[in-house]
């Protein structure tokens, strides 16, 4: 049995921006200590919500190298690492591991896709190449490719490779890779609106878009879940349905960092292509945070 990189709730947390568009270094840390403070149980750095997806190479290891230097392992950090490109992806990796990071979080290939063969050896030689572990990023709305459970069979069995986060909104196929998995992975929810049934399955949390801007409440619902407390996850899963589906009404993470402007947080703009939120969207987010009491 691996080693379990977290178990709770990992918030896939958002990369601060000034309004030119250069990373804000001074919020991010002030939001890395919010989360601390209110017992989020990992971070996840370079994420899709922290729009790694536009940060430059430099960038992207100046973020990575900042969260790990601020957090100062009171929890882990688990560095986003994955490209298209196998190469890269090996690159930025072994780049993470050196920098200190207790995790990778590896997306699936994007654009020019694979296949489920192609997907193990992507996996295989990445997980070859570093000494930490690898948590596995299947979200097939986003990378046009999704992992097969069968695949993740083999790949559960590279000593590297020891969690998934699965997004890809099939319930009935994370039951099937759990059921034929076992203890060989880690499951993690990649969708706030799934922990409840994923972790009842055996899932070990979430990597969560909510835990941006209630960091606590997301932490108890999986502790809930971690301690066999159904009903009380279950309560928590759907007194906070409405705020999570609401982070998701413009493509993340344009929704959660407005929520969290709105806050009182200088998280700044998204990077192009990603546009601003228009202003009857705002205002149902705004009504949305003030009826969860997270402004006046």
């Amino acid at each position: 049995m691996k080693k379990t990189v977290f178990t709770g709730s990992g918030v896939a947390i958002v990369t601060p921006m000034h309004q030119d568009g250069t990373v804000n270094f001074e919020e991010l840390g002030r939001v890395l200590e919010f989360q601390i403070e209110n017992g989020t149980d990992a971070i996840i750095i370079c994420g899709t919500t922290g729009e790694s997806a536009t940060l430059n190479h430099e960038e992207h290891c100046q973020v990575i190298r900042y969260a790990i230097e601020k957090v100062n392992h009171r929890i882990p950090v688990i560095a986003g690492s994955g490209s298209n490109d196998t190469a890269y992806a090996i690159e930025l990796s072994q780049e993470a591991e050196k920098m200190g990071a207790d995790a990778l979080l590896v997306v699936t290939p994007y654009y020019n896709k694979t296949s489920q063969a192609g997907l193990i050896k992507h996996y295989h030689m990445i997980a070859d190449s570093v000494n930490i572990p690898i948590i596995v990023y299947n979200v097939p709305s986003r990378t046009g490719c999704a992992i097969q459970p069968q695949t993740y069979v083999e790949l559960a069995k590279h000593p590297n490779i020891c969690g998934i986060k699965e997004a890809n909104g099939n319930i009935s196929a994370i039951a099937q890779t759990i059921a034929l998995c076992g203890d060989m992975i880690d499951i993690y929810s990649g969708n706030d609106d799934q922990v409840v049934p994923i972790m009842s399955l055996g899932g070990k949390g979430v990597i969560s878009v909510f835990a941006n801007v209630c960091p606590k409440e997301s932490h108890d619902l999986t502790e809930a879940m971690l301690q066999g407390n159904m009903k009380k996850g279950a309560e928590l899963q759907l007194k906070y349905l409405e705020l999570m589906n609401d982070l998701f009404m413009d493509v993340n993470p344009i929704p959660v960092k407005e929520a969290m402007n709105m806050m009182g947080f200088q998280c700044g703009p998204c990077r192009m292509p990603l546009v601003e939120m228009s202003d009857a969207a705002k205002a149902k987010l705004k009504d949305c945070l003030r009826r969860y009491g997270l402004i006046q």
